[in-house]
Order: C-alpha cells, then sequence, then structure tokens
C-alpha cells in the first residue's frame, strides 16, 4: 500500500509561527492545479503499489473551489491504481468552513477532514495571527460534525501566556464536540518567522519549555481519560479513527508527494520538489519534473526508521532492526538505549523498544542519541 500528499502552497495570510511553504497571492491559483495535475501524470509510474490515502496539505488545502479539488482527485483515480475505499484528507481552516462549502465537500470523494483549530481562545488566534476567530471555531466544528464521521482538529499548546486552566479548556472544548482525532503540537520558533522576530524584539514573551511539558502532561492524562489512544507523540485517537497517512509515514510505507515543496518516499530513496511557485509551475508546463533525489543509506535508513518508531506505540522492532540492517545495528541501539530503559524513558516489550509515557515528551531527543553517525559520508 503507498499513499499520495499533494501539496496546496496557499494561505490567505501567514500565521507568525509558521515556516512552512506558502504564498498569500492566489494569482496563480489555476497555473499550479495544472502543474499539479501535470506532475501527476509525468510520475504515474513511481508508486508501484495501490493507493490506499490520498492527502491534501498545505498551506491551506481548503482555499481551492471545490471542482478544483475535484479534478485533482480525478486526475489521480486515472492514473493510479486505488483501493475501493480510499483515505481522503483534506487541511481545512475554519474561516473556509461555511455550511455551504461543507456540504459541497461531504458530496465530494474527501471523506476525512483536518481542521486548524489551533485554539479556542480569541487571545491565542490573534498571538499566531490565525485567519479565523474564536466563535469560527467552535462553528464550523458543529456543521463539520453533522456531515463527516471522520474529523481531525489541530490544537497547540506552550502558547506564550497561555494557563494550564485555559489548555485543559480547549481539551474539554474538543472532548466536548466528539472528535475522534487529535493532533496537538508544541508551539515551537523558527528562526526567519514573525514569532520568532517578535520574541527577539521582547514583544511576545518566550516559549516556556516547563509550561510546554506540563501541558504535554495534562494532553495525555486527559485523552487517556476519555478513551484516546495516544499513538503517535502528536496523535491521538478515538478507537478505529487512527490517521492512515500519517500511520503510513511512521510505518515507512512508501509514499508520492506532489506540489512545490513536497517530499516523497520509496523506501530506498527521498526526493523533493523545488519550493518556489513560479519555478514549479514554469518546469511543469514544460513537463519537466522540477524534482532533487537522494538514496538513503543503511544508516540513513536505519536513523529514520528508530526516529519514526520511537514517536508510536508500535516502537522499533529489535528483529527487524537485525534483519534490515544488520546485527551491528541492533546491538548499537541495545547499548545507547540501555541508559534511557535504565531511566524508565524507554521499556523494552515482545522484541519492541518503546517510549513510556514518561519518556514521551523527549522522545525525539532520546531517538537523536539512538542514531548512528555514517562514516561513510
Amino acid at each position: 500500500m503507498s499513499g499520495i500528499y499533494i501539496h496546496i502552497p496557499f494561505c490567505k495570510q501567514a500565521c507568525y509561527y509558521c515556516d512552512f511553504h506558502f504564498s498569500t497571492s492566489l494569482s496563480k491559483k489555476n497555473e499550479m492545479v495544472f502543474a499539479i495535475k501535470k506532475e501527476l501524470e509525468l510520475r504515474k509510474n513511481e508508486l508501484s503499489s495501490v493507493v490506499e490515502t490520498i492527502y491534501f496539505g498545505g498551506g491551506t488545502p481548503s482555499i481551492l473551489e471545490e471542482n478544483e479539488i475535484r479534478s485533482i482527485i480525478d486526475t489521480i483515480y486515472k492514473e493510479y491504481e486505488i483501493i475501493a475505499d480510499p483515505e481522503i484528507t483534506l487541511e481545512a481552516n475554519p474561516d473556509d468552513l461555511d455550511q455551504e462549502t461543507i456540504e459541497a465537500l461531504a458530496q465530494s470523494p474527501i471523506n476525512r477532514l483536518s481542521i486548524g483549530i489551533q485554539s479556542f481562545f480569541e487571545a491565542d488566534l490573534k498571538l499566531m495571527n490565525r485567519a479565523h476567530n474564536a466563535i469560527e471555531a467552535r462553528q464550523c466544528l458543529e456543521d463539520a460534525l453533522a456531515y463527516f464521521k471522520n474529523i481531525s482538529i489541530d490544537l497547540i499548546y506552550g502558547i506564550p501566556g497561555m494557563t494550564d486552566a485555559n489548555w485543559r479548556e480547549n481539551l474539554n472544548t474538543a472532548i466536548q464536540f466528539n472528535v475522534p482525532h487529535l493532533s496537538s503540537y508544541a508551539l515551537t520558533v523558527e528562526p526567519k518567522t514573525a514569532l520568532y522576530s517578535f520574541i527577539e524584539k521582547g514583544i511576545v514573551d518566550p516559549v516556556d519549555d516547563e509550561a510546554a511539558q506540563r501541558h504535554f502532561n495534562i494532553l495525555i492524562d486527559t485523552t487517556e481519560q476519555k478513551g484516546y489512544q495516544h499513538y503517535e507523540t502528536s496523535n491521538f485517537a478515538l478507537p478505529g479513527f487512527f490517521s492512515k497517512n500519517n500511520s503510513a509515514y511512521w510505518q515507512h510505507k512508501p509514499y508520492l508527494g506532489i506540489g512545490p515543496s513536497a517530499h516523497s518516499f520509496d523506501g530506498e530513496q527521498r526526493s523533493w520538489n523545488i519550493n518556489n511557485n513560479p519555478k514549479y509551475i514554469k518546469a511543469l508546463t514544460a513537463n519537466k519534473l522540477p524534482i532533487e533525489r537522494e538514496r538513503l543509506s543503511t544508516v540513513d535508513r536505519y536513523n529514520e526508521y528508530v526516529m519514526t518508531g520511537l514517536r508510536t506505540i508500535w516502537g522499533v522492532s529489535l528483529s527487524k532492526v537485525q534483519e534490515e540492517y544488520g546485527e551491528r545495528f541492533k546491538e548499537y541501539l541495545l547499548q545507547q538505549s540501555k541508559r534511557y530503559v535504565d531511566e524508565h524513558l524507554l521499556y523494552i516489550d515482545n522484541d519492541k523498544l518503546i517510549t513510556s509515557k514518561k519518556g514521551r515528551f523527549l522522545s525525539d531527543g532520546i531517538a537523536a542519541d539512538l542514531f548512528l553517525v555514517d562514516l561513510n559520508k
């Protein structure tokens, strides 16, 4: 099984914390849709397995018209083999999801919405320069749940000024709506973003790492009490609502990334498109792929497996490490992980190295310590 990711590089306005590739100018939207469909056609032979997930990310995919989304999906069905009932996700912002739009999407092949709520508090939304307000956050959820069963929302914690009580209220609001999937992330301050500049100038308070860890612990405890499964560091789902798209990434299934800045993986190599909209459109108009490729070494693949595995409930299979990467990798992993096992941040269960509840907030840092340096590079 494999997946297709479509990057829609447009937003109404720039969120202060975002460093993803996008443009706030929609002047080339039609040309972009054409180029995306052209790339899908040119790369149709790159996936050797049937497609089980289609994911529209961005940017803000909900900025597209329903007929534009449908035309891209039609191209996928024309050029690729698709399973009978694929998971087709559209990332959307609350300000784009009025009732008429939701009704139109419900009649399209889209069967899952991922809504960028981020917070139900007006002050948080203004600090992040979100395009929607707190009223729209609640209203779009109410409307969407009337038409879609499978919905995920994004929530951000660790926002400067966010209290523990407000964070609990954010979570409780989502749970009261009976949202089946939550993706929740700590606010990170990326270089060259507006938020970074504001913090440097003292306009916004720095992110408090201790507060972020408290919020993460509140997140784990609250969702666990309400029956959500913490199946990946930042993802929580009621039974039967794991994201098939995201789970495929973490389990190293192949996927095709379409659109400017999109990344792809075929099991042996990674590739990525140019992150420039005009150059992307120009290349595809000329039937050329604006893409770079890199073949992954055994060390690269091992390091990626450790990184993704420790973020999930499936952990890192010791037997898989030995079979796919070699005995020395397994021995190195056991040696490097011993101190984290002793500190109860990791544990071994049925041949799997798994992050404990205590270690989940630190999983990326722990994984980095288990990486092997490729001395041949």
